[in-house]
């Protein structure tokens, strides 16, 4: 499942190729056995993100109940949320 290094993984390639449908194409089959979805970081409550970039922010997300939630336990994380945060100089 999840570990630390496949998030560097996860994060890495989202910064180089940035946060589209695309970039989940390419995750989701570089990683069959994990959900992941994307949305805006202020869509994103009551949880710290687990990793961060620029324009990016990494939760985990746990599947194991009848409902997801936000977790920030890697050993019970079946997914990843990849969160946009909106420059807000611009």
């Amino acid at each position: 499942m999840l570990d630390a290094h496949i998030l560097d993984q996860v994060l890495a390639l989202t910064v180089s190729q940035g946060l589209s449908e695309d970039t989940l194409r390419v995750l989701r089959t570089s990683w069959p056995g994990i959900h992941f979805s994307y949305c805006m970081d202020d869509d994103v409550c009551g949880v710290e993100p687990v990793r961060s970039a620029s324009g990016v922010n990494v939760y985990l997300v746990d599947g194991r109940a009848h409902c997801l939630r936000l977790t920030n336990e890697l050993g019970t994380a079946t997914g990843v949320v990849l969160a946009e945060v909106e420059d807000e100089s611009a």
